[in-house]
């Protein structure tokens, strides 16, 4: 694994992750109660503006019951639950990040979800996919951390079938050097951030044709003052998955978007 791997999954190395999420999550009922995916929305959503954002570019990507669809960077597991309970579709997820592939498994029980799902441990610039695989692929905050955007999106266009489509919800450089840390990366030796029409110059050649493009910062904005507005979150929440600094990293992201350093992009492409 590359130097720039290793600092990306020590990042997110969340030791000991299922049993702090067997604990917080008795408080919502005894181990063998299913649980619902919106019910989990606050704890295994890691991007900007949470379950909304997701339920956003699923309705973008065109997604529906019986695809196959790809979550690269896929976490805990959220967006997939998500995705599977609303659409009917079979999502696989995957992640650098064991302990987090670990957990996504274990909530994913505590849904009832198993046979829609599945969660493996890769790299998103090595799928372990065949060809022409996949009728979505979903990446969520995640390129951020990815320095070789031309292996990422090509590894994408790879495993989607022809005509596929490809969402992105990504953080994009606006102005100036963000302040760190950040929920992606405590320094800049893990941030690889691109800004907004950068990010389309290194999709599109991988074959990939637009479908849609906006500008989410504006609704990024608002969703972090309101939450400032109505103060500490309730609990269980992300701090419980990435550790007691967590409000400091999403609240300097607030702040870095606020000040014009950061925006938010969502995005679909189809395979050409």
């Amino acid at each position: 694994m590359t130097d720039e791997l290793e600092g990306v999954r020590d990042h997110y190395r969340a030791t000991g992750l299922t049993e702090r999420l067997k604990t917080v999550l008795a408080a919502l009922g005894p181990e063998d109660q299913l649980l619902t995916p919106q019910q989990l929305g606050v704890l295994d959503q890691f991007h900007t503006r949470g379950l909304a954002a997701t339920a956003e570019l699923a309705q973008l990507a065109g997604i529906a019951a019986g695809m196959s669809i790809l979550d690269v960077g896929s976490g805990v597991g959220g967006p997939a639950r998500f995705l599977a309970a609303t659409y009917g579709c079979r999502v696989t997820g995957v992640d650098l990040s064991e302990p987090f592939v670990d957990a996504a498994r274990y909530l994913t029980e505590r849904t009832g979800q198993s046979g829609q799902l599945s969660f493996q441990t890769a790299s998103a610039l090595e799928l372990p996919f065949d060809d022409g695989r996949f009728d979505a692929v979903l990446l969520q905050h995640v390129a951020m951390n990815i320095s070789d955007r031309t292996l990422l999106y090509s590894e994408i266009r790879r495993v989607l079938k022809p005509g596929g489509r490809f969402a992105t919800y990504d953080v994009v450089l606006s102005g100036g050097e963000p302040h760190y840390p950040l929920p992606w990366a405590r320094t800049p030796a893990t941030s690889f951030l691109l800004t907004a029409g950068a990010t389309r110059e290194a999709i599109e050649p991988a074959s990939f044709r637009m479908l849609a493009w906006q500008d989410d910062t504006d609704a990024a904005k608002a969703w972090f003052a309101q939450l400032r507005a109505s103060g500490p979150p309730p609990s269980p929440n992300l701090g419980v998955v990435m550790g007691p600094d967590f409000a400091e990293l999403a609240a300097n992201l607030g702040r870095n978007l606020m000040q014009g350093r950061l925006g938010i992009l969502t995005a679909v492409f189809e395979a050409a």
